[in-house]
């Protein structure tokens, strides 16, 4: 049976019941389904309802005999919200005719995934009553900071989770827990370390050195997590400095080794830390050049970028860099990359390469100047 309403000029609703041949990749198949088209102008938009097993799924996750719910039924009931609740509204709402107990099973249907969202909201306002676990036993530390950040991963809760108050009891997890439990300490700060708002708030809380300690001594994972939540906190101008001051760059040029497996996430970390001034002099210092100009030869496209904006950084701001960079050889791999590059890696290198044609033609006049 079809039935077809127009609701306006741009929009209908096709309705395709009993579609025994049609499956979704999403919901388990069941003998009652709802296939929607939608119509916007020449787009067509898809929805397969198979009202039983969704009623089941949003049903499962709002009586759900877990602790908390994880990720996966955040994410699952997100698409669900997404593509059935238009839908479900418009049923509801009578602007799609449908026979009386198929209008049943929707209004039963549209009750459970309210409920759900319902219980998963209840879940992340209370999140602050798994924050006084992070101060007891280890292993119930890692458990809880796991729980944290499953939560934070969620766009629509990050902020709730992030004015609950985790952040100290992250950091203290960051300072005492085990290597899990840091990881996931680490990892958490850098999912709160998107909220533009909170780039200044954990840069203020003790943080940065915490995490430039597990950069240095932390698991694989853990100093990826670490260098990815300094990068998002070196946004934030005032971030830099701390940074630089608790000693990030000698890690960093230490991981500008490919076997580290991080050299992308670490030279762009380094592109943001040298537009500092005390940046660049550390870079230097650490003896970073040489492995940089190697990354503007052999690189990935995007480790040479920021490679080329690092190298630049430095030798428009100081002769005695730009000598140090003209002694590794940066010209040919430079070259190279004014021609073959991103376009922002050709930009950065085509200055470069210009910057140097200045100074060697000034450097050429005061010689002739002087004679």
């Amino acid at each position: 049976m079809t039935t077809t309403t127009e609701t306006n000029s741009r929009h209908r609703w096709i309705l395709d019941l009993g579609g025994q041949s049609r499956r979704s990749c999403l919901l388990s198949p069941s003998s009652s389904s709802i296939y929607l088209r939608r119509m916007e102008g020449t787009k067509e938009l898809y929805c397969l309802m198979e009202i039983k097993s969704v009623r089941c799924l949003t049903n499962s996750i709002s009586q759900t005999s877990k602790p908390i719910p994880n990720q996966k039924d955040f994410e699952t009931l997100a698409i669900l919200m997404k593509h059935l609740k238009p839908v479900l509204d418009e049923i509801v709402d009578d602007l799609v005719p449908m026979d009386e107990a198929l209008l049943k099973e929707c209004e039963e249907l549209d009750a459970a995934l309210n409920e759900a969202r319902a219980f998963l909201e209840r879940w992340s306002a209370k999140a602050s009553q798994i924050l006084s676990v992070l101060q007891k036993a280890k292993l119930t530390q890692e458990h809880a900071v796991t729980t944290l950040l499953n939560l934070s991963l969620n766009d629509e809760i990050k902020a709730t989770i992030a004015e609950a108050g985790t952040i100290d009891p992250l950091i203290h997890v960051l300072k005492t827990g085990n290597d899990a439990a840091r990881e996931n300490s680490a990892a958490a700060l850098f999912s709160l370390s998107l909220l533009e708002e909170y780039k200044v708030k954990i840069g203020h809380s003790g943080a940065v050195k915490l995490l430039v300690d597990h950069l240095g001594s932390g698991t694989i994972r853990g100093k990826k997590d670490a260098a990815t939540a300094l990068f998002n906190l070196s946004i934030c101008h005032e971030n830099k400095a701390r940074i630089v001051q608790a000693g990030a760059v000698k890690y960093l040029v230490e991981l500008l080794d490919p076997s580290s497996g991080m050299v992308e996430k670490v030279v762009a970390l380094l592109s943001n830390l040298s537009t500092i001034a005390e940046g660049r002099a550390v870079v230097a210092q650490e003896g970073g050049t040489p492995s940089i100009v190697e990354i503007v030869e052999s690189g990935s496209q995007r480790g040479k970028e920021n490679a080329a904006l690092v190298l630049l950084q430095m030798c428009l701001n100081s002769n005695k860099f730009c000598c140090m960079v003209l002694k590794e050889g940066a010209v040919p791999p430079l070259v190279t990359l004014s021609q073959s590059g991103t376009p922002r890696a050709k930009e950065k290198a085509q200055q470069l390469l210009s910057h140097f044609r200045t100074q060697r033609e000034g450097s050429l006049g005061k010689k002739k100047s002087s004679k």
